[in-house]
């Protein structure tokens, strides 16, 4: 073990570190996995559901789990609160009616802050010490069977302490995260929620109101629908996100979206009253401006949405092509999230999408699939 993490492992104290994870999904999973086997730490995890608890338990994401939130807290030193948005203030005015560990830390992984930490002032009372968090990384599969050791690698982690919190909290904190290889970032719980609610929220909301505008001009010709495939669908794919973790975030953030909203409703004014004066300059200049800044916004970074790395590869028309280029694939150890045979290419049998949770895996696939001569695409 790393000095760098010294402090948990090193003296007797840390033999009884106790880290509890409430909702041990796709976030919850892989912090525990983080955690789990280092050296004089034990990670419980908690669920509602038993099965759900059997299930952390067989796959080792965790040490042990239960339903008990008491038993999951008793004498913790870490408690994460990895459950959705709108139930964060019910978990904590539950742990504010137990007896917690005289400062213990709480923390949260909700991608709004300003409510949950005005919320968990009541922690305060039980010598607890609450510091709001929000892992800014994803993945388009969820629960549990996605968590992964690497999933918050290379991802900003915001921390959102108050004036009032002691740096030695942060601080320890800040140590434990180290295991999970992100990026710490402070701020204020406020900035963070307008910020988070720009650059996410904002472009979630504006995917589902343009596939709903396009499923409204479907229904009278199918033509939309049928055409809408490819650029259309990956553009707009952040529309499929969960609808009562999605409702529960914008309502939580809704002064901020309201805001947000209107600003875009500008955006878009400003747009039509071009494309009314036949202001050709003007259009473009909206797209230079776009453009330039776009071309400073940082290249494979982990983010809240998730990034798709994807390469095209053209194949012949052969029996078996598929399962070639997969084998080839797997006997380099790339590991392939999905596959699609696109066929809507004239000039060539048949185009094959692979796709990349990781950029490496992009760069890789595509080196070793030119080596053998195919034809590849980004």
């Amino acid at each position: 073990m790393s000095g760098e993490f010294s402090d948990f492992t090193e003296s007797k104290e840390s033999l009884r570190l106790k880290i509890a994870i409430f909702g041990v999904g796709l976030i919850g999973g892989s912090l525990a996995l983080c955690f789990k086997g280092k050296p004089g730490v034990e990670v419980v995890g908690h669920s509602v559901n038993a099965a759900s608890t059997e299930k952390y338990v067989a796959r080792g994401v965790v040490d042990w789990a239960t339903t008990s939130v008491e038993e999951a807290s008793k004498d913790a030193d870490f408690l994460f609160l990895c459950v959705p948005v709108g139930r964060l203030e019910e978990y904590v005015d539950e742990l504010a009616s137990l007896p917690l560990k005289a400062g213990c830390i709480v923390t949260d992984v909700g991608s709004t802050k300003a409510s949950v930490v005005r919320h968990a002032d009541k922690l305060l009372p039980r010598g607890a010490v609450f510091i709001g968090g929000h892992p800014m990384a994803g993945s388009e599969r969820s629960g549990v069977e996605a968590a992964s050791l690497h999933l918050l690698e290379n991802a900003y982690y915001v921390l959102t302490p108050t004036e009032g919190t002691s740096e030695e909290h942060i601080l320890k904190l800040e140590k434990l995260l180290k295991w999970t290889r992100a990026h710490i970032v402070k701020t204020d719980a406020v900035l963070h929620d307008d910020i988070v609610g720009a650059i996410s929220h904002l472009p979630h909301m504006i995917a589902v109101a343009l596939v709903n505008q396009i499923a409204g001009y479907n229904e009278s010709n199918e033509l939309y629908r049928m055409l809408a495939a490819g650029g259309f669908r990956d553009i707009t794919r952040i529309a499929s996100g969960d609808p009562v973790i999605w409702r529960d975030i914008l309502l939580n953030n809704r002064e901020v979206m309201l805001k947000l909203v209107r600003d875009w409703q500008g955006e878009m004014e400003r747009f039509a009253s071009l494309l009314e004066e036949g202001d050709g300059e003007g259009v473009a200049e909206q797209f230079r401006r776009a453009g330039q800044f776009r071309s400073q916004l940082p290249e494979r970074r982990k983010g809240m949405i998730t990034s798709i790395y994807e390469c095209y590869v053209d194949v012949p028309d052969h029996p078996g092509i598929i399962g070639k280029i997969a084998t080839e694939l797997g006997q380099a150890k790339i590991n392939l999230s999905n596959l699609q045979i696109i066929e809507s290419r004239e000039d060539v049998p048949g185009v094959l999408r692979l796709s990349f949770q990781q950029s490496e895996d992009q760069d890789k696939a595509t080196a070793l699939l030119k080596s053998l001569n195919y034809a590849v695409h980004m």
